[in-house]
């Protein structure tokens, strides 16, 4: 299994997912084959992919001719056999367990011992989708960000069966893609959803002791550079699914305090406030402009003024923007000890994953380590386990 051997590659998924990821691999160059057990899915998922080509060329993304030339590359099969002659097949199925691992032990049997299979899982371990599957060191992760059309973002995530040629194949094939790939732990949210965890967690955790609004959060966040404050977010991906994945992480990692949801999810929920899907969330949402919602029921109002209630003082702002960022440091000192990744790959997944203005460690060494530690330590003293710093950070070392 060559790290050059590349030419041919099978998506196995053709939803939304799937077929963007076809698209990347098309435009980087790869004749592509596309499957689907669905009837029909892989013939609907290829002529979603070839709209979506021509509407990129109408926008200059790329050329007319590159548009027809990646789709002339892209064909769609019923059949797993007709993957038998791929080098890299990437798994886009949902998010079931025994769904993926039946789809590559099929798969494997089909295309032998030297394809490298790669699962585009972005919850699951890599390792538990192997499980049971002859040859796991070809077993790799390749996780893409949605849209992967639009997200040049790849986690090559390395289960501790998988092999160098593989995850070096599956590299060769993100930059022959145009996305950017890192590398990744096999463990809970991999890169980029796990340092994402205190954007919101500890948005929440502001909101809920009275330092600012939801609304004043957003507006200090974007304030120093975010694209989107974090219950903005929350809104456009659903407090529902949010919560669903809170819950996951909570339990994936074996229940750490920092990671506990916060009773704002379960009653934002509870409510029937999903965010912009259900029209009402942290803001409502009508023909205009979204507005700041009457969340009185659901968070309580400070009981003295945000400056006096902000850890380490200095008024609404500086209160949060330190809380935030002494815990997103304290997540990549962890993450960081744990060896997820490397500090230049966490400030990639974030920048590109999640279009941060600086990744955690940049975000860490402003705030000052020390600062940090500061600010956790006596939070930890008020409020408990959920803000234990990292041995790193006792240490001096982030």
């Amino acid at each position: 299994m060559e790290a050059g051997s590349t030419t041919r590659v099978g998506v196995l998924g053709a939803g939304t997912m799937g077929a963007g990821i076809a698209q990347v691999a098309a435009l980087g160059g790869r004749e592509t084959l596309l499957y689907d057990a669905f009837e029909g899915a892989a013939e609907r998922g290829a002529g979603k992919l070839a709209e979506a080509l021509a509407k990129g060329a109408a926008r200059g993304r790329w050329s007319e001719a590159e548009a027809e030339a990646a789709r002339a590359r892209v064909r769609p099969v019923g059949a797993i056999e007709e993957l038998s002659g791929c080098a890299i097949l990437i798994e886009a199925a949902p998010e079931e367990l025994d769904l993926k691992r039946e789809l590559f032990r099929s798969v494997a049997e089909a295309c032998g011992p030297e394809a490298v299979l790669a699962s585009n899982t972005s919850s699951l371990r890599v390792a538990d989708i192997a499980a049971g599957v002859p040859h796991p060191e070809r077993v790799v992760g390749m996780h893409f960000f949605n849209p992967p059309a639009l997200m040049k973002l790849v986690e090559v995530v390395a289960a501790p069966e998988s092999g160098e040629p593989a995850l070096a194949a599956t590299t060769e094939l993100a930059e022959a893609m145009g996305r950017t790939p890192i590398r990744a732990k096999d463990s809970p949210g991999f890169v980029a959803n796990r340092l994402a965890r205190p954007f919101s967690l500890e948005s929440l955790r502001i909101a809920g002791d009275g330092v600012a609004t939801p609304a004043r959060i957003d507006e200090i966040v974007r304030g120093d550079g975010f694209r989107m404050g974090p219950f903005e977010l929350l809104d456009l991906i659903g407090i529902d699914v949010n919560l669903t994945i809170a819950r996951s992480f909570f339990a994936q990692g074996g229940e750490p305090e920092r990671w506990r949801p916060t009773p704002i999810q379960e009653a934002m929920v509870a409510s029937g406030r999903f965010g912009r899907k259900s029209g009402h969330g942290f803001y409502d949402y009508g023909e205009g402009d979204p507005t700041p919602a009457d969340l009185s029921s659901i968070i309580d109002a400070p009981a003295s003024p945000p400056s006096d209630r902000a850890a380490g003082g200095g008024g609404d702002e500086r209160g949060v923007l330190d809380r935030l960022y002494a815990q997103i440091a304290n997540e990549a000192a962890l993450a960081l000890e744990e060896e997820i990744a490397s500090p230049d790959d966490m400030n990639t997944a974030m920048r590109l994953g999640f279009n941060w203005p600086r990744g955690p460690i940049e975000i860490a060494a402003e705030l000052g380590p020390s600062r940090a530690l500061e600010i956790l330590t006596e939070l930890e003293a008020q409020k408990g386990p959920a803000y234990t710093p990292a041995p790193l950070l006792r240490r001096g070392q982030l």
